[in-house]
């Protein structure tokens, strides 16, 4: 048996680290973790590695920033030169310079900037052109350690007992700083979880709004302020979805408006300790917020007289205090929990909020109790019809639109009936003319409601029902579009028996009721986010092997819609993980709301965007960008078989028009019918095909895609392990 050995010589450009990734070795079988073994130097540009006991490979190599080749296949030992040739025997060849690099373009090798293929943000009126980066702005990136924050429930500690990993980690200087990254992996709209301040034990995402008129001051600095984040943006040709809740408040009310009986958390002792001893990382002594001089949690200025009496003393909570509603005096081991975290649904100002209590049981799945009904115990359900609470929630988020926020996201739509949620819509969208809102609106299935198949809910807390206008739950066709597109959970709800199986079985039926919506291209489409993943019962990040989530990436972002990336997924972060707690002992970094910063420091960015995936999806987005077809056309000619998939995507009757396939674990031929004659140039290979007959037909590489662009620029950006 003989040793693999192989030499590559290094590009110019490259970095001075090479690596070599190996995977299908033989005889011995290797498999190496991204960016793989580091190889050797040798002399004039020479770099060398030797591989013992394997005699064949498939294999990358790369320098763990940024640069790879194809995906390549060696038998026995050989040279590999810059320009992709193999030798037997070393060939005279030194290492070529660095390239020169003459100014803006598009092809191999760069990646065109936002301005150069969609234009500045100002510019860009039509949201379909967009890509999202979404992330839970507090998990991201650390700028200011300085406004991080433990909540009281799931703190991390370490052996010694010490409380690590805050909540609050992330913030907006933190996001300023790596905006740079956003933009080189290709993404033009970053999407943040709300940034008004919250109250509750685990605010940290921040949908527990107490506060819509105030960013929380756990995100922004003296320096970064959410306004100068979204300048900063808008500098870097990014723009700024902030996520709203409209259907619900915290468990303390609204600053300044409404206020839910409470006792003040300082006086709370929990069963089996003593005021004063309580010991829970940076809560010494009670749980009261550690970080404010008063220890109390709630400032509301519309609190009665005796809760503000003792706002602003008694830090400590030792002084006795007559529980108002009781008569017992607290502080008190194990005094009714409720009393300081709970609500009562039946004492709640009807001028705020509903009063039908806590949704349970079959009432998930029924209109009336989901949309009057409190969502949770630190989430109560806010009387949406009534005109105050419209003109709190939509003067609060006028304010930010002013400050240059480019497009809502509204939570927990099902849960606001929805003629009543297209008046806060609306409302936006008339205060800024052109704006784009789409909503979320989870379900575990096709949602097509009242339609049949097989769905156990009715179409008024469907999707399609908000993108739409009518209302006869048989017929979507009852009402023209809304205006409010969703987020595409009908496709995404397939994914769990196809893609995390290697297939795209199934996809083609979800995509073929297209015409329920108001307008499909609006989608916004996505493999997982913060709720829910694609396998099992929806609750973990995916799991599937890299490939899958490769060929699911190319789908998303060739179908019609918008797509949609939640942070992490560019490089596997904490795959196979549950999207939130489950267990009772979890903390945030078992999950896959773990704290990412620490894949984008100064020493690690680089090896994290070397990941296959990462570099996959940077080309999928500057196809995109480079393709109006594929941002913005409908879907013709769609045919699925499983392992592949062919359609067309049609602007405006050929302004653009691309005919694309699709092959999900082995190689596929594509052939489409019924296309425009003329010549076709390949974005991925760059290959061209002239139709005289109505019928294109090519060769897709196995997890790869055929993006054939009728007169169109030919390959865009470089091949890479999938897209080839």
């Amino acid at each position: 048996m003989s040793d693999l050995t192989i030499h590559f010589l290094k590009p110019g450009d490259w970095a001075e680290t090479i690596h070599i990734h190996l995977w299908d070795t033989a005889p011995r079988h290797e498999f190496t973790a991204w960016p793989g073994w580091k190889m050797t130097a040798e002399e004039d540009g020479w770099y060398a590695i030797t591989l013992p006991g394997i005699e064949s490979a498939r294999l990358v190599i790369n320098d763990a920033h940024g640069h790879q080749t194809s995906d390549l296949a060696r038998r026995g030992s050989g040279w590999l030169t810059a320009d992709g040739r193999w030798f037997d025997e070393k060939p005279d060849i030194k290492a070529p310079p660095p390239p020169h690099r003459a100014g803006p373009s598009s092809g191999p090798g760069r990646t065109p900037s936002i301005e150069e293929t969609i234009g500045p943000v100002e510019a860009r009126k039509d949201f379909r052109a967009e890509t999202i980066y979404f992330m839970l702005t507090a998990r991201w990136y650390d700028g200011d350690p300085s406004n991080n924050f433990f909540c009281r429930d799931r703190m991390r500690f370490d052996g010694s007992g010490k409380a690590i990993d805050p909540h609050w980690r992330g913030d907006f200087k933190g996001l300023i700083e790596r905006l740079d990254y956003i933009r080189d992996l290709g993404f033009t709209a970053i999407w943040i979880t709300p940034p008004v301040e919250n109250r509750s034990g685990l605010d940290y995402h921040g949908y527990h709004a107490y506060d819509w008129t105030r960013i929380d001051p756990r995100l922004e600095s003296p320096d970064a302020t959410y306004q100068d984040l979204i300048d900063a943006a808008h500098e870097k040709g990014i723009k700024i979805i902030q996520d709203v809740v409209v259907n619900h408040s915290c468990q303390y009310g609204i600053r300044g408006k409404v206020w839910i009986d409470h006792l003040p958390i300082k006086y709370f002792v929990p069963q089996g300790s003593q005021q004063g001893q309580v010991n829970h990382g940076p809560y010494q002594g009670n749980l009261g917020n550690y970080a404010w001089p008063n220890r109390d949690d709630i400032d509301n200025p519309v609190a009665p007289d005796w809760y503000k009496e003792r706002h602003n003393r008694d830090p400590e909570g030792k002084e006795p205090l007559v529980d108002p509603k009781t008569g017992e005096t607290v502080p008190k081991e194990g005094y009714n929990p409720g009393r300081f975290f709970g609500v009562d649904a039946n004492e709640l100002d009807p001028e705020w909020y509903h009063q039908e209590g806590f949704i349970s049981g079959g009432d998930w799945e029924s209109q009336h109790p989901l949309q009057h009904k409190h969502l949770a115990g630190d989430c109560i359900d806010l009387a949406t019809r009534r005109q105050n609470v419209k003109d709190y929630i939509i003067g609060s988020i006028n304010r930010y639109l002013d400050m240059g926020v480019d497009a809502l996201r509204i939570d927990t739509v099902k849960h606001v009936e929805r003629d009543n949620l297209l008046e806060y819509v609306n409302a936006w969208k008339a205060h800024k003319p052109g704006l784009f809102v789409f909503g979320e609106n989870l379900v575990k299935g096709y949602g097509w409601g009242d339609l049949g198949g097989g769905d156990n809910g009715p179409s008024p807390i469907r999707p399609w029902w908000y993108t739409r206008l009518g209302h006869d739950p048989q017929d979507p066709n009852s009402g023209g579009d809304s205006g409010f597109p969703q987020l595409d959970f009908g496709l995404f709800s397939t994914f769990r028996d196809n893609l995390s199986r290697g297939s795209f079985g199934g996809v083609g039926t979800v995509l073929n009721m297209d015409w329920i919506y108001g307008n499909a291209t609006e989608l916004v489409t996505f493999l997982q986010n913060h709720d829910v993943g694609p396998d099992n019962d929806f609750r973990f990040r995916f799991k599937g092997d890299q490939w899958m989530a490769a060929a699911a990436y190319n789908l998303l972002w060739t179908v019609r819609g918008i797509p949609c990336l939640y942070y992490g997924e560019e490089i596997e972060f904490m795959k196979g993980a549950p999207q939130d707690v489950i267990g009772n002992d979890d903390t945030l970094e078992s999950t896959g709301r773990a704290y990412f910063g620490d894949h984008l420091t100064d020493e690690a960015i680089g090896n994290t965007q070397s990941h296959p995936l990462y570099q996959h999806i940077k080309r999928l987005n500057m196809i995109r960008r480079s393709v109006p077809a594929l941002q913005k056309a409908g879907m013709s000619n769609l045919n699925e078989w499983g392992g592949g998939m062919g359609f067309v995507r049609d602007l405006n009757d050929g302004e653009s028009y691309a005919v694309v396939g699709l092959a999900i674990g082995g190689d596929q031929q594509v052939t489409v019918g019924g296309v425009r004659n003329g010549l076709y140039r390949d974005c991925v290979t760059g290959g061209e095909i002239g139709v005289g007959d109505g019928t294109i037909s090519f060769h897709v590489k196995g997890n790869s895609a055929g993006i054939w662009v009728l007169d169109g620029p030919g390959k865009i950006g470089e091949d890479g392990m999938y897209l080839r």
